[in-house]
């Protein structure tokens, strides 16, 4: 539905065109004021804690943001969050007028009265939850409408929009009473567990509101197999599902595919199942709240496939990662329950690196919570190894005897003695300088609680001490080298590449031999610290501000050998093993001496043998797997391994075995016999070095820029589009071949960035061709500027 451009539904009994939201700034009201500005309700809000990713949604969405104390003259209803006292002036204002005051949960049960609500309720990672629902609904097709519990974790997508179908997906907050007011057409109840004990003074009272709901709800009802009292508040219910590892849609398997990725195996009433569904998320809770959203999306009418979730941009604050790579990791969750810091612990200290240590920054949320569960938060927190406490955070709340970050900390120290604890009373600064003091490299951090710590927790990062901290991981790596291994601070990387363009690398290593190049690996890895491999410096432009990162490079001469090995079979052709930091150019002229034929091609090539391999390298119509007989490479992990090709999965300009690790040496042969003559070789290698002098630019470049689209060539695209000479500062595309962006002695990374921005959008709109870049951004990744 363009719902903006239909009749507004009336509201509680009476029409309504203005509105204002007070509260604005929160989880709660945020994406829904903007689901109503959606909708096409002028939308007015004020909040005075305002953060600037809110703003900028509210703003985008056409909602006015105003004092908090004055109401709009033109409002017509005051919408409020649960945290605005009876006290505040524009409620006063509101009385004073007559205007119907509405709480948040009142507000979109009445706006739901007109949509088939799916309702995603429960005690813990229902905002998880509804956001990969959301991902999933979308990547099917049908463009639900939806008003989530948080900012998605990209810049694209909008907490809250109208949608084109009657449905409207919503995260329901049991926290306040407003459960009542719903009745959904189908139920998604995560878990269960007793909360929010100043509204359900028993955990009968809990269960008794859920199971009201579920009675409500007319299609539907999907639930946790695992969650004892979900099943007791849907007992007797028809036409109810379970989802997880014992459900009637069964998580069969989760595993980790990548730094936050998960591969997920389901089965039951999938029909024939999902063998490999993705998700970018990591963990059993989020592969549970996954296998719930597909599952829902499959009881709407979706057509599952295993790619629905892969687009899923995570929410922030919901295992967000702050920072990651440099020795260190920060992730932020919103957790404020015993459970959820439960599991969020248990998973996190799966992903600890082996030489770190779980520091967990916690705010107690509410004051009437902390006093409730202190016990259970103690034991959940106990399990840190190092605990940061901040005041509580009170939602509105007056303090109570017993629920105060002291009465918690004197809890830990009683039952968690040995538990390194600091809690300073006050701002939150002391405890993050605290925190930046004590943090050693290969530690994370977890910033966990749903007050206002994330906030000083960005402040803390942005302010980090960066030159102390990579001085302080050179010295943890140092004692593991020999002193024929070079390692190095804040190394230009420009006159490291063949572009000469970029900034420094923040730690600079050219290992002497395999033994210090599995020990810096192994460590890099026991940290936490990232790994960048450099070849040559070839087909890769690096930022203008460095990369935070271990580079790699194999220059010593140790990783530059030439050895012919006998031929494997009587009569075959000779074999060498070349080391990967063997230059491709001495590489040709080597074999050209030992009379070796079949390696011209990689003539002029500005490369080592590593770096071709893992990008399969080619030029004149050979590319340097059809030399390859086997592999030597160390992962990023710091395992040696020894693969055959035939057991590498190589393509256009990639391999995959080695995306995340590094070539050391290759076992290569002819791709045929051949009895020429040397003089003959040395012909074929003139002929290729003289057309690639006429063919290809003498200036400074990365080589070719774009990957050529199927069936045609990027350079002729780009030339037809009349780009040779474009220029932007001293970056140019050549005009001896378009294909080659070359630097004219002072280009920055930002010049041919913005080059590259230029000739693919061009080149799309003359030719409807979106081209793919070649050239690696170094430790960046290409969708982040494209």
């Amino acid at each position: 539905m363009s719902a903006a451009a239909s009749t507004l539904p009336e509201l509680f009994g009476r029409p309504v065109r203005a509105l204002h939201c007070l509260g604005v700034g929160g989880m709660g009201l945020g994406p829904l004021a903007i689901y109503a500005a959606e909708l096409g309700f002028a939308v007015t809000g004020a909040d005075d804690a305002l953060t600037d990713a809110m703003r900028a949604w509210l703003e985008r969405s056409r909602v006015t943001l105003g004092a908090p104390e004055i109401l709009p003259l033109d409002a017509e209803l005051l919408v409020i969050s649960s945290a605005i006292p009876p006290s505040h002036p524009a409620l006063a204002a509101a009385q004073v007028r007559g205007l119907p005051v509405v709480r948040r949960g009142e507000f979109l049960a009445e706006l739901a009265r007109h949509r088939r609500l799916v309702a995603v309720c429960g005690s813990h990672g229902k905002t998880t939850t509804t956001a990969m629902l959301v991902t999933a609904l979308r990547a099917a097709g049908l463009s639900p409408g939806y008003v989530g519990g948080g900012l998605f974790a990209d810049e694209s997508t909008p907490p809250a929009a109208a949608g084109a179908s009657d449905l409207l997906v919503a995260e329901i907050d049991e926290s306040d009473g407003t459960i009542g007011r719903f009745a959904p057409f189908l139920t998604v109840l995560v878990n269960l567990d007793w909360d929010h004990p100043d509204h359900y003074r028993t955990q009968a009272e809990l269960e008794a509101a859920f199971a009201a709901l579920l009675a409500r709800s007319a299609g539907p009802a999907l639930i946790n197999a695992a969650c004892e009292l979900s099943a007791r508040a849907a007992a007797g219910r028809p036409n109810t599902f379970t989802f997880g590892r014992q459900g009637a849609y069964a998580l069969v398997s989760s595993a980790p595919a990548g730094a936050a990725r998960l591969e997920l195996t389901l089965n039951g009433l999938f029909g024939p199942g999902l063998p490999r569904a993705s998700v970018r998320a990591f963990g059993e809770f989020n592969a549970l709240n996954a296998t719930a959203a597909l599952a829902a999306a499959h009881l709407l009418g979706a057509g599952l496939r295993p790619d629905l979730l892969a687009d899923y941009p995570g929410v922030r604050r919901r295992q967000a990662v702050l920072a990651s790579g440099a020795a260190f990791t920060v992730v932020e969750d919103y957790a404020h329950h015993p459970s959820e810091i439960a599991a969020l612990l248990t998973g996190l200290r799966l992903r600890l690196p082996a030489e770190g240590r779980l520091r967990v920054v916690f705010q107690p949320h509410r004051y009437s919570r902390t006093k409730q569960f202190r016990a259970g938060f103690a034991a959940a927190l106990s399990t840190a190894d190092a605990l940061y406490l901040l005041d509580v955070y009170g939602a509105g709340e007056s303090a109570l005897p017993g629920g105060s970050t002291a009465d918690l900390a004197e809890t830990l120290r009683g039952t968690a003695s040995g538990l390194p604890l600091v809690h300073l009373p006050g701002e939150h600064a002391a405890v993050f300088t605290r925190l930046g003091a004590e943090l050693r490299p290969g530690d994370l951090v977890a910033i966990v609680g749903a007050g206002d710590l994330d906030v000083s927790a960005r402040a803390w990062l942005a302010s980090f001490r960066w030159p102390a901290w990579w001085d302080r991981v050179a010295a943890a790596l140092a004692p593991r080298l020999s002193v024929e291994t070079k390692l190095q601070r804040e190394t230009p990387l420009a006159d490291k590449t063949t572009l000469r363009v970029g900034g420094a690398a923040r730690l600079y290593a050219e290992p002497a031999n395999d033994t210090d190049l599995l020990n810096l690996v192994r460590a890099a890895h026991a940290l936490g610290l990232r790994v960048l491999p450099l070849g040559r410096g070839s087909n890769l432009l690096v930022p203008d501000e460095g990369v935070d990162a271990l580079v790699i490079a194999l220059r010593h001469p140790f990783w530059e050998s030439f050895t012919p090995l006998p031929p494997d079979t009587a009569g075959g052709p000779p074999r060498l093993r070349v080391g990967a930091g063997l230059r491709l150019k001495n590489l040709c002229g080597l074999a050209a001496k030992a009379g070796l034929v079949g390696f011209e091609f990689l003539e002029g090539i500005p490369g080592n043998v590593g770096g071709s391999l893992r990008m399969n390298a080619g030029a004149m119509g050979g590319w340097i797997f059809d030399v390859v007989e086997s592999v030597e490479f160390v992962t990023l992990a710091g395992e040696r391994r020894t693969l055959p090709k035939s057991a590498m999965h190589v393509d256009y300009r990639h391999c995959a075995e080695l995306q995340n690790a590094i070539a050391i040496a290759a076992v290569l042969r002819p791709p045929a016999a051949d009895t020429r003559p040397t003089a003959d070789i040395s012909q074929q290698i003139d002929a290729y070095r003289d057309k690639r002098r006429k063919t290809q630019p003498r200036e400074p470049s990365a080589g070719c820029i774009f990957k050529n689209p199927p069936g045609d060539s990027a350079g002729r695209l780009i030339d037809a589009a009349g780009l040779k000479g474009t220029r932007v500062g001293d970056a140019e595309v050549s005009p001896v071949h378009a294909n080659f962006i070359v630097n004219h002695d002072h280009a920055r990374a930002a010049d041919v960035i913005a080059l590259v921005r230029q000739v693919r959008a061009e080149v799309e709109k003359k030719h409807g061709v979106r081209l793919e870049p070649e050239v690696l951004l170094y430790g960046r990744d290409w969708k982040e500027f494209l």
